[in-house]
This record gives C-alpha cells, sequence and structure tokens, in this order.
C-alpha cells in the first residue's frame, strides 16, 4: 500500500471521528503516502497531524459562488488530485461532491463507508462491516479495515505546533485568564437549535465552576455563538473567560488539552475534547448517543429526559427547548465527580 486518498471534507465533528483512520492506515502500513482532502472548516486541525503526508483544501465556497469560481478553482484542484497515482481512495463523507473528487483523483481501488447517499455509492464501493450500527468512528473504521488496516488502538492523532501554542496561550491571557488557573471550557452553541443548551443553564454553571475555584472558559465560532456568549456573561455573576471566534481549531485543541474538563453539546468541540482525552460532558437530546456521542466516554454522556429522545430534527416542531430538559444541578454533579471537587 503506497498510496492513499482519504476524502472527508466536513463537519468538524465528522473530520474528527475521522482522525482515527489516518492513524490505523500509518500503524499498520508505515511508509504508506496519506493524502486527505478537506474543507476550509478544518484545514487547521490536519496541518500538523503526524499522520497525514500531504492536504489539499477543497474551496467549495469558491467553486460555489459562480461559474467563473467554479472553472477556476476545479482544474487547480484537479492538478493537485492527479500529482499522485492512489492506490485506494476512501470516501468517508458519501456525498456527491466527495464521489466527484473521488472519480477524478481514479484510485484503483475505491472504497466508502456504510451511510453513502447522493449516489456516491456508484462511484466507491459500500463497506458495511460489523459495526455497520455502531459508533460512527467505528463505521469509518471499518473501512480502514477494508485495506487491511489493525485497530490495535482507536487513537486521535492530533497535534498542535508551538506557533499554535502561543497563539492560544496570548489570547487566554488577553481576555483574562491567568495561565496557572484549573479551568473547564464551555463550548456554547451548535448547528442545529435543538443541540444548544440555554444560557442562562451555561451562566449558572459558570457559576458554579467559579465556586469551585474552577475558571469557565468559553468557546465557539460565528455570530449565533458570539451572542450566547455575551448572553452567559450578562446572566452569570462573574463573567466567564470569553474567547468564542478567537482561536482557530489547532488553536482550540490545545487550550481543550489542557483542561481539566470539557462541557457541551453533539457538535465538533465537544467531540474535539473527547478525542484528546480530556475529560467531556457531552449534552445529548435530538441525537443518538451510540452513534455520535462522545466516543470513549460515553458514561459522561447526559441525555434529555423526554419522550420524543433521539428524534434527529434541527428544529423542534413543539417548539419546545429540548436540552432545558438537563438541569444545571445534574450536570454540576457530573462535573463535580469528574473534578473531584
Amino acid at each position: 500500500m503506497k498510496n492513499v486518498l482519504i476524502v472527508k471534507l466536513s463537519s468538524i465533528g465528522d473530520v474528527i471521528h475521522a482522525l482515527p483512520v489516518s492513524y490505523a492506515i500509518k500503524e499498520t502500513f508505515p511508509e504508506a503516502r496519506l493524502t486527505w482532502v478537506v474543507e476550509k472548516a478544518s484545514y487547521s486541525l490536519l496541518e500538523d497531524n503526524p499522520c497525514i503526508d500531504r492536504l489539499i483544501l477543497f474551496k467549495k465556497e469558491e467553486m460555489r459562488a459562480s461559474m467563473g469560481g467554479f472553472w477556476r478553482n476545479f482544474f487547480p484542484l484537479r492538478r493537485e488530485l492527479k500529482a499522485e497515482k492512489y492506490d485506494v481512495s476512501l470516501d468517508l463523507q458519501g456525498l456527491f461532491k466527495s464521489a466527484a473528487i473521488v472519480k477524478v483523483a481514479d484510485a484503483k481501488l475505491k472504497l466508502g463507508t456504510c451511510d453513502m447517499r447522493e449516489l456516491s455509492d456508484k462511484v466507491s464501493k459500500k463497506i458495511v462491516g460489523e459495526h455497520r450500527n455502531g459508533h460512527i468512528v467505528d463505521r469509518y473504521l471499518d473501512v480502514a479495515r477494508a485495506i487491511g488496516c489493525r485497530v490495535n488502538e482507536v487513537c486521535f492523532p492530533l497535534k498542535v505546533s508551538e506557533r499554535n501554542q502561543k497563539i492560544a496561550l496570548s489570547v487566554l491571557e488577553r481576555n483574562g485568564f491567568r495561565r496557572h488557573n484549573r479551568y473547564a471550557v464551555l463550548v456554547v452553541g451548535a448547528s442545529w437549535r435543538t443541540k444548544c443548551w440555554g444560557s442562562n443553564s451555561f451562566a449558572a454553571f459558570a457559576d458554579w465552576l467559579y465556586e469551585h475555584k474552577v475558571v469557565p472558559v468559553l468557546v465557539g465560532s460565528g455570530v449565533a455563538e458570539e451572542q450566547a456568549a455575551r448572553e452567559i456573561e450578562h446572566f452569570a455573576e462573574i463573567p466567564p473567560v470569553n474567547i468564542v471566534g478567537k482561536l482557530n481549531l489547532a488553536q482550540l485543541a490545545f487550550v481543550m488539552q489542557n483542561a481539566a474538563l470539557v462541557v457541551g453539546s453533539d457538535t465538533g468541540p465537544t467531540h474535539l475534547g473527547a478525542g484528546l482525552k480530556t475529560k467531556t460532558i457531552m449534552l445529548m437530546g435530538p441525537t443518538k448517543p451510540f452513534r455520535t456521542g462522545s466516543y470513549g466516554q460515553a458514561e459522561n454522556i447526559i441525555v434529555a429526559d423526554r419522550p420524543c429522545l433521539e428524534c434527529m430534527n434541527r428544529i423542534c416542531p413543539k417548539g419546545e427547548d429540548c436540552l432545558k430538559a438537563i438541569t444545571v444541578n445534574k450536570v454540576a454533579a457530573k462535573a463535580g465527580e469528574l473534578l473531584r471537587v
């Protein structure tokens, strides 16, 4: 096995879930050259991955903006893909866009996951492994097993450059954090409204952390999460350290690596915390813990007590606040157990 192509473009959580595939490939085939195609949002997370030899940026936004944008970006992408002759490609996205990339790369063997959609299974062979009804990490690893990979250890290979470490520390300190304090990372938002824990709840939990000599640090990105962070600051008795929108994923990984605790819903940064083996509490309601719960930390998942649990709705048809059923006291009890306070 000389050249391997992984196509896993987005979302951030799914890219994190696919990281163990890169480790499994290098563990089994240490001489293999591994190329990964990814979108901009997750690029920084993979830049210093010790298992990836080459990263190709898929400029989705530029290609979608106009016909001119498509053609300006398509031919450079094609040249990059054609620069290698791949023995195998692994389509871990399973959508039309990833299938198009796989088709252009034209590896000798093309494999994909058990969840392929949008005719992607017409380009790559669908691998239906023993974990087809299990966690998404294990489903991805079934594809690695199909090319002969050993999976002796499920490892999320993440390395943060010294430069990104310094930037992360600088951002923390500029926002009022003292370097030697014990702290917890609070992931304040998610892409689905039904996955979000309320600002009042986060504020009350932040106050609980301060009472137990743990500094709450708010993280996230985007306008909605910046607004949520401002609300949390307003509702809290003592404003948490707010670094929402101020870090890339690699810098966030460094912050999470050194945290005492991560708390958030089923969203990319929370999965990052779990992948780094930081103690992680995941709050879940509309999504399925067996499929996308924090990998390796199932005992730290708190599920909303609702009859409509695991509905998979981005917006509640009943107009209810899904995660409101998870009380601050319940999260504090689990946090106390993990922090030993």
